[in-house]
């Protein structure tokens, strides 16, 4: 039989096809399979359109049938099969898709539902196979025809004896090596794992013969074989089923099968949209972070599904970073695929799609965080911290979007409160929304700087988490209040008449306040008497844009020792506390032991606001000097 060469381009074409196209070689099954669901397809829709009402789906099916001493596996199917010209077309004319020509012969009727479109998928049996033997009979005919190829060289067909109608595709798996196992693919376990993880979803059943083993009956010690015929795939989708159709309990066993998580989902979010982008899309809240989620390692993206074959299983572009909490799938027959279908060209289907993904999780956090408070609260408990990475990223860009999913500790309510709450319970005359920053709620409730704000009734939000207050720096305000840190320079509370108070009161102690400055060589900008303080003698508080916790969090991040970032330290200290009328007696009496107190002082507002004391020993020797 003479060889006949491949028409398409040359053997560098075909060379492309097997070893760059395709990522992983895994791919080949979903490629054949999916080929032997379209020849089924075709046939199916022939006998509804000839009005032959003989054959049903329940007719058709597809075969896997490994063979471990011959190294071969078989992919079978009962579709339309080929003809001997089918066969040239088809398999001998590189890219060009059979498929694809019966859609668009097809393309005014319904239910039309081809999966291949680029007719490449078939040459990624070369990637796993030095042998190719295709033998197929078509429908109606009494011939049947065998096409073989070792690749780039070229490929035979003759006449061939085939009982049935249909196609089988016979793989004969290349040697193993040092860097590839190819007999992987002729174990029943390896295969069954491929065939759920990307062609779960193919509409007619995909079968092997699995062997196993049993006691033989009366016998407590031998084993027999015998061989099961085991149905590898669901067939039909969940998504695809009506809402009502399914229990919680068919979610739950869905997501932790598909997604590997031993809890439920804590929310399931089934929708199915049509339009200018139609999909299904399968969405799950976690009930738990897995151990990854905040880590570099973590992989976000939902599993991207094109007519129930499953094309990336992470794609990337369907969730913002913000929602990548998210777990599940989208299937759509409107996307746009390169010609591996292992990614998606960047179309306006896809930002369609990511679109409104985004709107549709927004909506559901909004409606649990409305109806189910509880429940959010657990959610954000989890997944919170991402929320608020959301507004900080790309300079504060979705924090329209985001800044309503936001939680927050209050000091009056004791709970987790929105900035909504917030601001519908602020007094008449107060101007900004308070926060104050810290490690814990509890080492927050006793800073010396809440104290006037709370003596009048004012709420605090405590912000525990680092991203926190540069998340509320770039929203700089909601519903046009202000943010404002409880250790900034102005809080807003004076009346003209206590700052004119305030104004005499430092001008009055102008030289002691500047000799406590001198004595603390620059570890201050300033020092002056505080209008916040009531029973506390002294804290720290800072002008300009960084704040004293924006500094801690800065400085512990990697090669921040390079550029340490330091804040504009302002001492504040308690005019009407006893050890103000001390400092005024020692500015007079003993300007050396006034010093030490100036540094003792200044290492309490530290201590306070849990920052590291500069020089331990000298904090000690200091104490024990005053003490003696």
């Amino acid at each position: 039989m003479a060889m006949k060469q491949f028409q398409a381009e040359s053997k560098r074409l075909l060379d492309l096809m097997i070893n760059s196209i395709y990522t992983h070689k895994e791919i080949f099954l979903r490629e054949l399979i999916s080929n032997a669901s379209d020849a089924i397809d075709k046939l199916y829709y022939k006998t509804l359109q000839d009005g032959d009402t003989g054959l049903s789906r329940e007719d058709f099916s597809i075969w896997l049938k490994p063979d471990k001493t011959a190294r071969t596996l078989t992919i079978s199917d009962n579709g339309c099969g080929m003809t001997q010209e089918d066969l040239e077309n088809n398999l001998g004319v590189i890219a060009k898709s059979g498929s694809l020509s019966f859609k668009q012969e097809n393309e005014k009727k319904e239910d039309i539902d081809i999966i291949g479109q680029f007719g490449v998928g078939f040459y990624s049996a070369f990637m796993v196979s030095d042998c190719v033997t295709v033998r197929s009979r078509a429908y109606g005919s009494d011939k049947a025809y065998e096409w073989h190829s070792r690749g780039a060289e070229g490929y035979t067909i003759e006449e061939c004896q085939k009982d049935d109608r249909g196609t089988d595709i016979i793989l004969h798996f290349k040697d193993d090596s040092d860097d590839e196992n190819y007999s992987e693919f002729l174990d029943t376990y390896r295969l069954r794992n491929l065939v759920k993880k990307y062609s779960d979803y193919i509409r007619y059943p995909i079968r092997m013969n699995v062997e196993k083993s049993r006691l033989k009956q009366g016998s407590k010690e031998e084993y027999e074989s015998y061989v099961e015929t085991e149905t590898l795939n669901s067939m039909v989708p969940l998504w695809r089923k009506n809402k009502n159709e399914i229990t919680e309990e068919e979610y739950n066993t869905f997501y932790k099968e598909k997604f590997h998580d031993f809890a439920n989902p804590q929310k399931v979010i089934h929708s199915s949209t049509e339009g200018t982008a139609t999909y299904n899309a399968l969405l799950f809240l976690p009930s738990q972070a897995p151990l990854d989620y905040y880590t570099r390692d973590y992989e976000k993206g939902l599993q991207l599904y094109s007519n129930g074959v499953m094309i990336m299983e992470k794609c990337p572009d369907l969730l913002p970073d913000y929602f990548s909490f998210v777990r599940g799938l989208v299937d759509s027959q409107d996307l746009s695929l390169n010609i591996s279908r292992e990614m998606l060209q960047h179309d306006r289907q896809l930002k369609l799609i990511e679109g409104r993904l985004e709107k549709k999780i927004k909506s559901e956090l909004e409606s649990m965080l409305k109806n189910d408070r509880e429940g959010y609260e657990k959610f954000f408990k989890n997944f919170g911290l991402q929320l608020k990475y959301g507004v900080y990223s790309d300079y504060g860009m979705h924090k329209d979007l985001l800044k309503d999913l936001l939680l927050f500790y209050s000091s009056s309510e004791k709970k987790m409160v929105t900035l909504s709450e917030y601001v519908s319970r602020m007094k008449e005359d107060q101007k900004y929304i308070y926060y104050a920053c810290g490690s814990t709620v509890e080492r927050l409730d006793q800073l010396p700087q809440t104290e006037r704000l709370r003596d009048k009734g004012m709420e605090i939000l405590y912000l525990t988490d680092d991203v926190d207050e540069f998340a509320l720096r770039v929203m700089m305000n909601y519903d046009e209040k202000e943010f404002r840190n409880i250790s900034s320079d102005d809080l807003g509370l004076e009346t003209e008449e206590e700052k004119k108070e305030a104004e005499k009161q430092g001008e009055e102690n102008k030289d002691l306040l500047s000799f406590l400055k001198d004595s603390l060589d620059g570890k201050v900008k300033e020092v002056v008497l505080s209008q916040r303080l009531k029973s506390h003698p002294v804290c720290l508080s800072t002008e300009g844009a960084i704040s004293l916790e924006m500094e801690k969090v800065l400085n512990s991040m990697p090669n921040a020792s390079q550029n340490e970032i330091k804040a504009s330290r302002v001492l504040e200290i308690n005019a009407n506390h006893p050890i103000f009328q001390t400092l005024v007696k020692l500015y007079d009496a003993d300007k050396d032991k006034l010093k030490a107190y100036a540094n003792l002082l200044y290492t309490q507002a530290l201590l306070i606001e849990g920052l590291p004391i500069e020089d331990p020993v000298a904090f000690s020797n200091e104490v024990c000097s005053l003490m003696v």
